[in-house]
C-alpha cells in the first residue's frame, strides 16, 4: 500500500475538496436552473406555502450577533468630526461607541450610548437610521457602503442589557443638594418622551419625579403601537427599570382629564407640582367621511384601535389581560404611507390576512416610512399600490367587501387631483386606515387649559426650549409638534428636561451654566478603581503614551492628559550633540493585515529616530507638564552612546526638570545603532548593566531600562538591568523588520530618488504574541521586577493580558496612530468592566465582556430542528422551506402570551469583593509552562453546532490541506460533521467564521495517534512521561 496516496476512505471525503482546474467548466444552463434552486438562499417568499400567523419573532434587517457587530464596526472610519452624530437628534457620540464596540468593550458602548440618549436601545431597533445618523456616513462615498449604526447601537445596549447592572447617579455630583431639587415634577405619559426627560431630571438630582400614566403598562406607543417583532416589551421596560433605578416613580391608571381621579394642569398646581411635562402623544386617530359609522366587526379597523390589540396580545410582560390576536382573513387593505402603515400591513398577516395590500395617495418616491420599513413588508409579500384615493366603501351583509379607488394624477404645475375616468376596486375583507393621529379628544383639551394653542391645534411650544405658554409647563413628543421619531420624542424629553432645571433652579435664585451641562449615564462599573502604584509612584490608571509619535510634541502630552491618559512618556530626546534629523517617508502601514486601507492598522513600520526637539525643550515642558497635571505621571525618556558622562548629565537634568520617573531607551531598533546608541547598547547584557549602573549613581527617582525583543534572550538582558540597580523594564520596542517591497522592486518607505529604505520597527498587534512572551519571560524569571508593558496594547482586553502576563502598566502608540487620544475612554471603561463582571457570579462564563454564544442564524435566535426531525437542515433552499413550515407550524400552536418575558430586574450585585490591579497583574504565569508539563493525555476534539453552521466548509478545507481529513461535507446539505479520526488540533475552530459554531470538547477515551508506520517494538520514548 502506498502512504504517499490517500485510502479510500479518505478520496471520499475529500471528493468536495477544492482543486485546480485544468479546463474550463460546462454545464448546460437548464440544469444551473435547476441547480441553483437548491442551494438558494434568497428565496421569494411565497404567499400560499408561507404563514406568518403567530410569527412574532425579530425580522429586522440591522440585528447583529456578535461577530457581525465585530465585523462592521471594524469597517468604520472613526471619522473626524463625524457627521453621522450631527444627523442624530439625540447627539450620541457614535465615533466613540463604535470604537468602543471594535475593541469588545460593549458597558463602554452601552455607556456612550445612555449618555446621550436614555433609550439607546429602542432607538437602535427602530430608529429610521437611513433619514438619521446612516444618511451621514462618509462610507456612502465607497463601493461597500454606509455602516449599520443602528444594528451596532442595538447590540451594545443589548450586551448591557444582560449584565443585569443599574444606574446610579454621576459619583461626582454632590450628595448634598439644595432645596430646589427636592422640588415636585409631574410627568403626563409614560412613552418615550417622559422617560428620556425623567430619566435626565433623575440625573440631575431631582428627587421627587412622578411619571403618571393612563394605561396599566408603561412606554406608551413603543408599547401599544411598534410590534413585537421590531421593539419587544422587556426592552421599553428595561429602559424604564434603568429610570426607576435613579428614583423616579411611575403610578399607573392615572388618566390627564379635567374631570375624576386624574390629573390636569389646573389640579397638578395645586397639588404642589412646580413643574410639569406633557408627553401624552396624540391619542386619537385621523380619519375620513367616507369611514364614518364603520366599526371592527364590519371590518374597520384604525390604526390606533388595531395596532393596541396586536401588542396586548403578543408582548409577554405588557398586561395581564391574556388578550387574543384580532383574527384576520382573507384580503387586507391598508391605507396610508408612513411608517404605522407598514407596521399594520406586517402585523395583518400576523393576524392571519392571506395578503395584505398597501394602498396610497402619492407615488413611491413620496413615501413617507423609511426604507427600512417598505422593505420588511415587501419581503412578507405585502402589494404596494400608488395613487389611489378611497372613493367608495362596498359592503356584503353588513360588512366591507371591497373598496373602491380613484387614480391620483399629477398636473404640469405639480398639483394633485382625482381623475374619475379611472377607477379601481379591490375586494378586501379588513380595512385599516393609518392617516396618522392628533389631538380631538374634549377632556383633554379641557384638561390642558390655561395652555394656549396654535393653529395646528396644539399647544403654543418654544421649539427650543420645550416650553409652554405657562412657563412651569413644558411640553414633548407628538404633542408638542416638532417630533416625528421616537428618537426625536427622547430628544424633546432630554432638551425638556435642561429647561426644566433651569427654570426650577431659577425659582430658587440659583445660577444654571448658560452652557447645556446634562449628566452621563453611570453604574457602579464605574465606581471600580483601576489606580495601580508601581515604585512608589500612583498612577490614577494603568494605560499611557508610549514614547513615540503620539508624543511628539508637548501640546500633545497635554491633551493626553486632558483626555485622561493615567502617563506618558516623553519621545526620547539626547543631548545636543547627538541631535538628530528624521528622513521622508518614514511611518507606514502594514502588510500583516492583508489590503486593508484606512484605520484599524495590525501593524505599523517606523523608520523614525528619536525626537528632533533639544533636550532643553524637554526639559521645560516636563516643568510645565508637571505643575499643571501633578496628578498624572510623567516618565521622561533618554538616550546616550555607552559613555559614562552623557548618561549622568543627561538623567541629572532630567530628574532636575521634575520627571516623575526615566526610561533609558536601549533598544531602537534602527539608525541609533549605527551611532553606537538604542539598540547597539540594549543587545549587550554587560553594557546594559553599566548604564542603569551609572543612571543610579547619578539619580534618585524611579528609572526603567527599555528593552529590545531582537535579542536571543530578553530576560537575560532584563536581569542585566535589575543588576545594575534598575526599578524595572519597559518590554518591549519594535520588532525589527522590512515591510514590503513594490513589484518594480522598490521597498517601501523608499527615501529619495534611489529608494533606499532600512530596516525599520515593526509595531502594532502584529507584535502581540512576541510582546505578550517577553513580558511573561521576564516576569517568570524576576518575579516582582516591575514591567511597563508595550506592544501591541490596542484595547481593555489586550491590557488585561498583559498584566496577566506580569505587567503593572500599558504604554500604547499603534492604536493612537490608528485613531486618536479619546481611546483612553474607551481603554478605562473597558477595564473598569473586566474587572467588575468577575466579581458577578451570573456572569462567570461569560468571557470578558462576550455572554455566551446562542445558537442563532444572522444575529437571531434559532429553533433547533435537528432534534425535532431527526437529521440535519440546511438553511438553503429545500431545506430552508422546510425549516420555515416547522417554524410556522410551532407557531400557530403557540400562545404568545405564556412565554415569560425576560427579567431585567433584581439587578446582578457583586458576590465577590471587587479586584484590583494589583490582583491581576502574574495571574495567568502559573499556567505559562515548559512544553514537557503539557498533558497529552487530557485531549480534546471539535464539535461542530449545524444549527448555526452557515455551510462554508471552511472548517472541511483546512482539516483536508493542513490537518487530518476528519471532517466529512454532505455533498447535498453542506452540513460538516467531525469523524472520530479528530486529532483536536483546533485548525477548524480558527478558521470558522462563526462565532462558537466549532466547539473544543474532552475527548471520549484515549487518544491513540497514527503514527503511519507501527512504532518498533524496542523504541522507547525520549519525550517526559506524563
Amino acid at each position: 500500500m502506498s502512504l504517499s496516496k490517500d485510502v479510500p476512505d479518505i478520496e471520499s471525503i475529500l471528493s468536495l475538496n477544492p482543486k485546480v482546474r485544468k479546463n474550463a467548466s460546462l454545464l448546460p444552463s437548464s440544469v444551473t436552473k435547476l441547480n441553483k434552486q437548491h442551494w438558494k438562499r434568497n428565496l421569494k417568499p411565497c404567499v400560499k406555502c408561507d404563514s406568518l400567523t403567530n410569527d412574532f419573532d425579530d425580522i429586522k434587517h440591522t440585528t447583529l450577533s456578535e461577530r457581525g457587530a465585530l465585523r462592521e464596526a471594524a469597517r468604520c472610519l472613526k471619522c473626524a468630526d463625524a457627521p453621522c452624530q450631527k444627523s442624530c437628534p439625540t447627539q450620541i457620540d457614535i465615533k466613540m461607541f463604535i470604537q468602543q464596540i471594535s475593541n469588545k468593550n460593549y458597558y463602554g458602548a452601552a455607556k456612550s450610548i445612555f449618555s446621550d440618549n436614555p433609550l439607546g436601545l429602542t432607538c437602535g431597533m427602530v430608529c429610521p437610521t437611513s433619514d438619521l445618523c446612516v444618511g451621514g456616513c462618509n462610507l456612502y462615498a465607497t463601493e461597500e457602503g454606509p455602516i449599520n449604526i443602528g444594528g451596532l447601537q442595538q447590540f451594545a445596549t443589548e450586551i448591557f442589557k444582560k449584565m443585569k447592572i443599574p444606574q446610579i447617579r454621576d459619583p461626582n455630583c454632590p450628595k448634598e443638594l439644595p432645596e430646589s431639587y427636592q422640588s415636585k415634577i409631574a410627568l403626563i405619559g409614560c412613552g418615550p418622551a417622559s422617560i428620556s426627560c425623567a430619566s435626565f431630571l433623575a440625573r440631575l438630582g431631582y428627587s421627587d419625579v412622578t411619571i403618571f400614566e393612563k394605561e396599566g403598562y408603561l412606554g406608551g406607543l413603543s408599547s401599544a403601537e411598534i410590534p413585537q417583532y421590531r421593539l419587544p416589551y422587556d426592552v421599553v421596560e428595561f429602559e424604564a427599570d434603568m429610570m426607576r433605578d435613579l428614583g423616579v416613580k411611575i403610578e399607573f391608571n392615572k388618566k390627564f382629564e379635567s374631570n375624576g381621579v386624574g390629573l390636569s394642569i389646573q389640579s397638578a398646581k395645586a397639588q404642589g407640582y412646580e413643574a410639569l411635562f406633557l408627553g401624552i402623544g396624540l391619542p386619537q386617530p385621523k380619519s375620513i367621511p367616507l369611514f364614518a359609522g364603520l366599526t371592527e366587526q364590519q371590518g374597520y379597523w384604525t390604526s390606533k384601535s388595531f395596532l393596541p390589540k396586536v401588542a396586548a396580545a403578543s408582548k409577554p410582560g405588557m398586561c395581564a389581560c391574556k388578550a387574543q390576536l384580532p383574527q384576520m382573513s382573507g384580503n387586507v387593505i391598508v391605507l396610508g404611507s408612513g411608517d404605522t402603515a407598514f407596521d399594520c400591513a406586517t402585523s395583518s398577516l400576523r393576524c392571519g390576512a392571506k395578503r395584505v395590500s398597501v394602498v396610497f395617495r402619492r407615488g413611491f418616491t413620496d413615501i413617507r416610512a423609511v426604507p427600512e420599513e417598505m422593505e420588511l413588508a415587501r419581503e412578507e409579500a405585502c402589494e404596494l399600490l400608488p395613487f389611489l384615493a378611497p372613493s367608495k366603501v362596498i359592503k356584503k351583509d353588513g360588512r366591507i367587501s371591497a373598496l373602491e379607488f380613484v387614480k391620483q394624477t399629477q398636473d404640469d404645475d405639480g398639483s394633485w387631483h382625482d381623475d374619475s375616468d379611472q377607477i379601481v376596486r379591490l375586494k378586501c375583507s379588513y380595512v385599516i386606515s393609518a392617516f396618522g393621529s392628533h389631538l380631538y379628544d374634549e377632556d383633554v383639551i379641557t384638561a390642558l387649559h390655561p395652555l394656549q394653542f396654535n393653529s395646528n391645534g396644539l399647544p403654543d411650544v418654544d421649539t427650543l426650549t420645550l416650553q409652554s405658554s405657562e412657563p412651569w409647563v413644558f411640553c414633548g413628543g407628538d404633542i408638542a409638534g416638532v417630533a416625528q421619531t421616537t428618537v426625536e420624542s427622547v430628544n424633546d424629553g432630554k432638551t425638556a428636561a435642561w429647561h426644566m432645571h433651569k427654570y426650577l433652579q431659577s425659582l430658587h435664585g440659583l445660577p444654571v451654566p448658560a452652557e447645556p451641562a446634562l449628566p452621563n449615564f453611570f453604574t457602579p462599573i464605574d465606581l471600580v478603581d483601576i489606580g495601580v502604584e508601581m515604585c512608589g509612584l500612583k498612577f490614577p490608571n494603568p494605560f499611557g503614551l508610549a514614547s513615540a509619535p503620539p508624543t511628539t510634541a508637548a501640546p500633545m502630552i497635554r491633551r493626553a492628559f486632558e483626555a485622561g491618559w493615567g502617563f506618558a512618556l516623553t519621545k526620547t530626546f539626547v543631548l545636543d550633540k547627538d541631535i538628530v534629523t528624521n528622513v521622508s517617508p518614514r511611518i507606514v502601514k502594514g502588510t500583516t493585515s492583508g489590503y486593508l486601507y484606512g484605520p484599524g492598522q495590525g501593524s505599523f513600520l517606523n523608520i523614525e529616530l528619536i525626537s528632533e526637539k533639544t533636550c532643553a525643550y524637554w526639559c521645560q515642558i516636563v516643568t510645565e507638564l508637571k505643575r499643571d497635571f501633578p496628578d498624572r505621571i510623567l516618565i521622561a525618556s533618554i538616550m546616550c552612546g555607552f559613555n559614562e558622562e552623557d548618561w549622568t548629565l543627561l538623567a541629572s537634568q532630567a530628574e532636575k526638570a521634575g520627571a516623575d520617573a526615566l526610561e533609558l531607551n536601549l533598544s531602537c531598533p534602527h539608525g541609533m545603532g549605527e551611532r553606537g546608541m538604542g539598540l547597539a547598547c540594549g543587545q549587550d547584557a554587560e553594557m546594559v548593566r553599566n548604564i542603569c549602573l551609572w543612571v543610579r549613581a547619578a539619580v534618585k527617582i524611579p528609572f526603567f531600562a527599555k528593552l529590545t525583543p531582537n535579542v536571543t534572550s530578553i530576560a537575560v538582558i532584563a536581569r542585566a538591568a535589575q543588576e545594575g540597580k534598575a526599578d524595572g523594564v519597559t518590554a518591549t520596542n519594535t520588532v525589527s523588520g522590512l515591510m514590503g517591497l513594490k513589484a518594480d522592486a522598490t521597498p517601501w518607505p523608499g527615501v529619495g530618488k534611489e529608494k533606499f529604505t532600512t530596516y525599520g520597527g515593526v509595531s502594532g498587534n502584529a507584535i502581540r504574541p512576541i510582546a505578550l512572551r517577553a513580558v511573561s519571560t521576564i516576569a517568570r524569571e524576576l518575579p516582582g521586577f516591575p514591567i511597563l508593558a508595550t506592544g501591541g496594547i490596542d484595547s481593555a482586553e489586550a491590557g488585561l493580558q498583559f498584566l496577566h502576563a506580569g505587567a503593572t502598566v500599558l504604554q500604547v502608540c499603534s492604536a493612537v496612530q490608528n485613531q486618536d487620544f479619546t481611546l483612553i475612554e474607551d481603554y478605562c471603561t473597558g477595564l473598569r468592566t473586566l474587572l467588575y463582571l468577575k466579581s458577578l457570579d451570573e456572569c462567570s462564563d461569560w468571557d470578558g465582556q462576550s455572554p455566551p454564544t446562542l445558537r442563532h442564524q444572522l444575529g437571531k435566535p434559532v429553533l433547533t430542528i435537528a432534534d425535532v426531525i431527526g437529521q440535519g437542515v440546511p438553511n438553503f433552499g429545500e431545506g430552508k422551506k422546510k425549516r420555515q413550515e416547522f417554524i410556522s407550524e410551532e407557531k400557530a400552536r403557540l400562545n404568545l402570551l405564556d412565554a415569560a418575558p425576560p427579567s431585567n430586574r433584581p439587578v446582578n450585585v457583586p458576590k465577590h469583593p471587587l479586584p484590583m490591579i494589583k490582583d491581576m497583574i502574574g495571574k495567568s504565569l502559573p499556567m505559562i509552562s515548559a512544553y514537557g508539563d503539557l498533558d497529552n493525555k487530557q485531549q480534546q476534539v471539535a464539535v461542530i453546532d449545524e444549527e448555526m453552521c452557515i455551510n462554508c466548509g471552511k472548517c472541511y478545507m483546512t482539516c483536508n490541506d493542513s490537518g487530518y481529513q476528519a471532517i466529512t461535507f454532505d455533498p447535498m446539505t453542506h452540513l460538516t460533521k467531525v469523524t472520530d479520526d479528530c486529532t483536536g488540533c483546533t485548525l477548524c475552530v480558527s478558521v470558522c467564521p462563526i462565532i462558537d459554531c466549532i466547539r473544543m470538547v474532552d475527548r471520549d477515551g484515549p487518544y491513540t495517534p497514527k503514527r503511519g508506520i507501527p512504532l518498533a517494538k524496542e523504541t522507547v520514548s525520549h519525550m517526559p512521561a506524563q
